[in-house]
């Protein structure tokens, strides 16, 4: 899954963190999920969290000072089924090993990588999650050029998975740098190739009745080197009228 879990910020009123975490807990719990790249996810927030999803073991680290300030860009996986073997975190931005800005952004931002262990297949496989700027269009562009070399650099030939908020639609120049063909280190976008797919086709809803023609898809699971992506969903679910969060989670089952 991938998840926007919307910062914990007091003017939301009855869509606050504080009124929607205890369904975002159920959520995870009745998909059974693996793996979670999350985006938006404040100290106190991933405290919570780990208290209450004690199944899963976390990496990540704030993206304002490498450690505990700012949003977090975390990883939850199964420490039942999983092993990390490395885990780092990089900036997006032209000095990518330190805290930075990049280019025209308005804010730090981060991807934080896994290398996994399959504790059952003993096979490994990467996953990275990011959250790009929401104001620098630059920043965008350069940020999935980036990404695309970390992701080969980093994985190689493993299995590879990348999910995340990227603040771009489909037809964006950064979606389709990420995605333009590379020979066996193509990215493919995974609601493109799954067998069954479910759910509207935008994955942002502002905790408001904004007209669904207006709604856009900045989240995405992409995917490399795997064998099949068996269903991807775009989960638009509320309890009553509070939202999970003002992103809906994007969900996929991959086989690697």
């Amino acid at each position: 899954m991938s998840f926007n879990i919307r910062y914990d910020n007091p003017d939301d009123g009855k869509q606050n963190w504080h009124h929607r975490k205890e369904n975002i807990v159920r959520m995870i719990h009745f998909y059974d999920l693996d793996i979670i790249g999350m985006q938006e996810v404040l100290v106190t927030q991933l405290d919570y969290l780990k208290k209450n999803l004690d199944q899963y073991n976390t990496v990540g680290v704030g993206r304002e000072d490498g450690k505990d300030k700012g949003e977090f860009s975390p990883i939850f996986y199964r420490k039942d089924r999983f092993e990390a073997l490395q885990s780092n975190t990089f900036w997006l931005s032209e000095t990518p090993n330190k805290v930075s800005k990049g280019w025209d952004a308005a804010l730090e931002r981060i991807a934080t990588w896994v290398l996994l262990k399959d504790k059952i297949t003993g096979k490994t496989f990467f996953f990275m999650n990011t959250h790009f700027d929401h104001k620098g269009k630059e920043a965008r562009k350069e940020s999935a050029k980036l990404l695309k070399q970390k992701s080969i650099a980093l994985a190689g030939d493993l299995p590879f998975i990348l999910t995340g908020d990227f603040n771009l639609i489909p037809e964006s120049e950064g979606i389709k740098t990420l995605t333009a063909p590379n020979g066996k280190y193509t990215l493919l976008h995974s609601k493109k190739v799954a067998i069954y797919t479910y759910g509207p086709n935008w994955s942002t809803c502002g905790f408001d009745n904004r007209p669904f023609e207006v709604r856009k898809l900045i989240d995405y699971i992409f995917i490399r080197h795997v064998k099949k992506v068996k269903r991807y969903a775009v989960l638009a679910e509320t309890l009553n009228d509070i939202f999970l969060s003002d992103h809906c989670p994007i969900y996929a089952e991959i086989a690697l």
